[in-house]
């Protein structure tokens, strides 16, 4: 990873933001960002309103499950070319436009869907949801590679701002203007209205169109990813063959578990006296499980000649191997660590803070108010301060700095807290945590990309950006217990003095880095 050569001027700083690549990630960001409310949110509120239990509506949230998995077929992306279009527009675009209008396809069934009529409904919203989860996830995927490959490091920064400025106006667009929409045409609580929701959703497909514009109008990047295996088509269909048959033997451990897990799972209950703990080590080990057989089915195909092992190995293994190749297995190591922490502290708090707002007071409508929409333009307003402050001073520095800001928000919930629900302060306190998120996710993100391969691209940033939420989310899911046991306060501590060991990783990498380069 490298430097800026030099401390840029102000100007030449704020000047960047003009960038037309700089413009376009906007506009990629917000079509990247508008799909997953549309899963989660403004899909659990028409389940609701269509009269499905809660525990239904909550099983609907793992069609998202690509969200986390996305590195599996990364590969696969970063390597099989779409026919027709790759030829036309360059791979990277290519795959950009397919997923986008997959996204616009699986949200119009979505639409077309009433969840209320019975029959295979439920079944046909959930097959549409899946499709629109892992369309998704494939396009963050691409634009990611994209954003990296298509300009040099000193400019990373400022695009990470923009994608995620783009980013969170796409998830403003789907969560709250799809929610306002199916009001305004007519649904609510009391008197549900299809029609309303089909046409809410209808328009979020139509929004999509602003993605596929830039699409097409961006140009492929200088940079990207060469391909040795360009023209074996056979061994691209049978690569794809592969996964496919890998992917259904995960599904089927899944399928043929039911009745096991739910014995494993009393049985380890009594043992532990905590179900929830106990669930949690079950599914865990269920998960370790289909990734093995999974592991196994792929092994099998490559060692009887169905893949082409070069394939194989130039797709999952070379990403692999050419990180640690490039920074020695104890400094990547140390950045793995790095990536794995770096959140823990923001996103273990966040798990549980809109609960915080309202236990101490706060009415739902000033928790919209202040934390949802002005929270937004402060995350939004703290990306583009991070942006221009990496390119005037390095992304290390303000990565440091992010991370420190976020150890020092984290106490003022503290404070908010003791005192209760003080509107002002409020206001304070998510100015200070949403400004910090924005500028430590633009370094934190033109950091991950600088440490990707160009050849590389699509599987290696896949790698970082699922690992970098694994951990925090594992222990964000306990964060309701840890409250429980020893109150707010002492937990808004415990967060805060979660980030501390980020800030020496971020010291003792800096300088490790800084020696490989010389």
């Amino acid at each position: 990873m490298q430097e800026a050569e030099r401390v840029k001027s102000w100007g030449e700083s704020i000047a960047t933001l003009l960038h037309p690549r700089v413009i376009a990630m906007l506009f990629l960001g917000l079509s990247a960002g508008l799909p997953i409310l549309l899963i989660f949110s403004s899909l659990g509120l028409w389940l609701r309103e269509a009269g499905l239990s809660r525990s239904s509506v909550t099983m609907f949230s793992w069609a998202a499950l690509g969200y986390s998995f996305k590195f599996v077929w990364a590969p696969l992306i970063d390597r099989l070319p779409v026919p027709i279009l790759t030829a036309s527009m360059g791979r990277r675009r290519a795959w950009i436009l397919v997923s986008q209008t997959s996204i616009i396809l699986a949200i119009c069934w979505m639409a077309l869907t009433d969840p209320a009529s019975g029959g295979s409904s439920l079944t046909m919203m959930a097959m549409a949801a899946v499709l629109l989860g892992f369309s998704s996830a494939t396009q963050d995927i691409v634009i990611d590679a994209y954003r990296i490959e298509s300009a040099d490091q000193d400019l990373q920064a400022m695009l990470s701002a923009t994608y995620i400025a783009g980013y969170r106006i796409g998830m403003l667009i789907a969560g709250a203007g799809a929610i306002y929409l199916a009001e305004r045409f007519g649904s609510s609580a009391e008197a549900y209205d299809y029609e309303a929701w089909r046409r809410a959703y209808l328009w979020m497909a139509a929004a999509m169109l602003i993605g596929v514009a830039a699409t097409l109008l961006i140009p492929e990047p200088d940079h990207a990813a060469s391909d040795k295996h360009a023209h074996d088509t056979a061994h691209y269909l049978r690569f794809l063959l592969l996964f496919a048959l890998a992917v259904a033997g995960f599904i089927l451990v899944f399928v043929l578990s039911g009745d096991t897990v739910k014995t494993a799972q009393t049985a380890l209950t009594e043992a532990l006296g905590n179900k929830a703990l106990a669930g949690f080590l079950v599914e865990l080990a269920r998960l370790a499980i289909g990734i093995t057989v999974a592991g196994a089915v792929a092994f099998a195909c490559v060692r009887g000649g169905l893949a082409n092992r070069d394939m194989v190995v130039d797709a999952y293994v070379d990403p692999v191997r050419d990180f640690f190749l490039r920074y020695g297995t104890s400094l990547a190591f140390l950045l793995l660590a790095l990536i794995g922490l770096y959140r823990i502290s923001d996103i273990v708090l966040g798990v549980i803070s809109n609960v915080f707002y309202q236990d101490i007071g706060f009415t739902k409508t000033q928790i919209a108010g202040t934390v949802k929409t002005f929270g937004l333009f402060m995350t939004i307003a703290g990306g583009f301060i991070g942006g221009i402050l990496a390119v005037r001073y390095g992304v290390i520095k303000i990565l440091f700095a992010g991370a420190l800001l976020t150890v020092i928000t984290n106490l003022l919930f503290i404070l908010l807290n003791e005192v209760g629900p003080d509107i002002t302060l409020l206001y304070l306190v998510i100015s200070a945590d949403n400004l910090t998120a924005g500028l430590a996710s633009a370094a934190f993100v033109a950091f991950l990309s600088s440490l990707t391969n160009v050849s590389f691209t699509a599987v290696q940033y896949a790698i970082f950006s699922s690992l970098m939420t694994l951990l925090p989310k594992i222990i964000g899911g306990y964060s309701g217990t840890i409250v429980d046991s020893v109150g707010y306060s002492q937990f808004f501590l415990i967060a805060a003095l979660l980030g501390i060991p980020v800030l020496f990783l971020i010291i003792v990498a800096a300088r490790r880095l800084k020696l490989a380069e010389t």
